[in-house]
């Protein structure tokens, strides 16, 4: 009895440091990478401990559970040699199983996790000192750990880089965003600007340029006064000029240089010089991602490109007002409706132009068209039909109707497009 007395205090202290591996394991991997990283800048230096204990979590895990199990291990022999010894036979055996099993599962295990879940930052935070001690010890036991774990794993096909990454960044962000969401923390227009900002990197300029068939241009050669009329009637401050050919852009005319140009010669518009006040066009090729146009036009300061394909032929224009709508969505001025090209039906449907753009749609119904395959709404029924309809042609697909109303020559230039349709009538 003396001796079972004895053991306890020595048991109950190696249950409360496997409490204390337990509790660090389930707090450093359950920790906010992004409040630790804000913390870090802000000089917290247990939470600069926990960013290097994260930052090669697979070592971190690796030597809390070796000393956790060391610890559980010693305890249990302890506790066996001496229930043995005061229970002969496989009584003190069965105790032994019995007592550590209750003890480990309740104290050192299901408790400090439980906690651990609670507060993982400030447990974290708490633990990572003793714990980065920890690793630094278990270190070299655990890099031979892993050299034995992927060597065995690659007899079986499965290779694994001493760096990998487990975790996709964007892919946790977004994950994080829309759980949050589902919580009721995020709100909508919060969830959509917060994707919008993570799909620019994975979109070309292609998918939110505005065609070359709806470019507004100017002929280059028109008499000043009839040019300037035309930049007047025009809604943009920004307009391309041609010669010859729509597809020749010689130039860009801004607004406001053209303004400067007036005032300068006192009014007398048929005596300006255009072509000292025209900008020379930036041509962009199609395939360029939305990260990378955001970038350039910040760095070159202006806010207007052409898009052009891999033969120099233009596709269309795109603008700073267009990347910043894929993550805020659709920016209305004084001269702007609330989407050209749409007309919101009674049913809930729409009437809509064959060259809206899916994701403008998308976002002024709360649809869900996929644009993976076609930029606008004709580009998705004829790419879905396999063929260029004809006016009166039904198609269902997606859950919508889609009804080509008009066509010129082989484009579809209007559609009835219906709300979303119940499974049943999808059928």
């Amino acid at each position: 009895m003396g001796a079972i007395i004895a053991l306890a205090p020595i048991v109950f202290g190696l249950l409360a440091l496997s409490a204390l591996f337990s509790a660090a394991e389930t707090s450093l991997t359950g920790a906010s990478r992004a409040r630790m990283h804000q913390l870090d800048r802000e000089g917290d230096r247990a939470a600069k401990r926990v960013n290097r204990l994260i930052s090669d979590q697979e070592t971190m895990i690796g030597a809390v559970l070796l000393g956790n199990n060391l610890i559980n291990i010693l305890a249990s022999a302890l506790t066996t040699t001496v229930l043995t010894a005061a229970f002969p036979g496989a009584l003190g055996v069965a105790a032994s199983t019995a007592i550590m099993t209750v003890l480990v599962l309740v104290f050192a295990e299901v408790l400090p996790k439980t906690l651990a879940i609670l507060r993982s930052d400030d447990v974290a935070r708490f633990l990572s000192g003793p714990t980065l001690l920890v690793v630094r010890l278990f270190g070299p036991v655990i890099y031979t750990i892993q050299f034995i774990v992927r060597r065995t794993l690659r007899l079986f096909g499965v290779k694994l880089d001493m760096a990998v990454d487990v975790l996709a960044a964007h892919e946790e962000i977004r994950g994080a965003v829309e759980y949050h969401h589902s919580e009721g923390l995020v709100e909508e227009r919060d969830r959509r600007m917060l994707g919008g900002v993570l799909d620019l990197s994975d979109m070309d300029v292609a998918q939110v340029m505005v065609h070359r068939m709806s470019i507004a241009m100017i002929d280059a050669d028109l008499p000043p006064r009839e040019l300037v009329a035309a930049v007047l009637d025009s809604d943009h401050t920004r307009m391309p000029l041609y010669r010859d050919d729509p597809e020749n852009i010689i130039g860009v005319l801004h607004a406001k240089d053209l303004l400067h140009a007036i005032a300068e010669a006192d009014g007398a518009i048929d005596s300006l010089d255009l072509a000292k006040i025209t900008r020379e066009p930036w041509f962009i090729p199609e395939t360029t991602n939305l990260k990378d146009q955001l970038n350039a036009f910040l760095k070159r300061q202006t806010h207007f490109a052409l898009v052009v394909d891999e033969y120099g032929a233009l596709q269309g224009l795109v603008t700073l007002e267009d990347i910043l709508e894929e993550i805020v969505g659709e920016i209305e001025d004084e001269h702007d409706t609330s989407l050209p090209g749409v007309r919101k039906q009674a049913d809930g449907g729409v009437s809509v132009d064959g060259s809206v753009a899916i994701r403008d749609l998308n976002r002024a119904m709360d649809w869900d068209l996929p644009d993976d395959q076609a930029v606008t709404v004709a580009g998705l029924v004829i790419h879905e039909a396999q063929t260029i309809p004809k006016i009166g042609q039904t198609f269902i697909f997606h859950r919508h109707r889609f009804q080509v109303v008009k066509r010129v020559r082989n484009q579809i230039t209007a559609l009835r497009i219906s709300p979303p349709l119940e499974t049943s009538q999808e059928a």
